[in-house]
């Protein structure tokens, strides 16, 4: 999965609309904008529909605010 579009942030939550790199599925969740969730937590998201998980090859998104930045 991929993040396909912010629909809004507080602070380092959000709500994000997923796209699967595979199927092309979409559906909206909340996630957390930090590296561990860009980097580790998003391309183990399976995808509902096709049940596949983000390539070897996935590049993840920058988080809005650098790490350690106190909000």
């Amino acid at each position: 999965m991929r993040i396909k579009e912010k629909l809004s942030q507080n602070r380092r939550d959000f709500r994000a609309i997923y796209e699967c790199e595979h199927c092309g599925h979409t559906y909206e969740s909340s996630g957390y904008d930090d590296y561990n969730f860009h980097n580790n937590v998003i391309p183990t998201f399976k995808c509902p529909e096709c049940s596949k998980t983000a390539d070897d090859d996935y590049k993840p998104m920058s988080t809005l605010y650098p790490e350690g930045y106190q909000i």
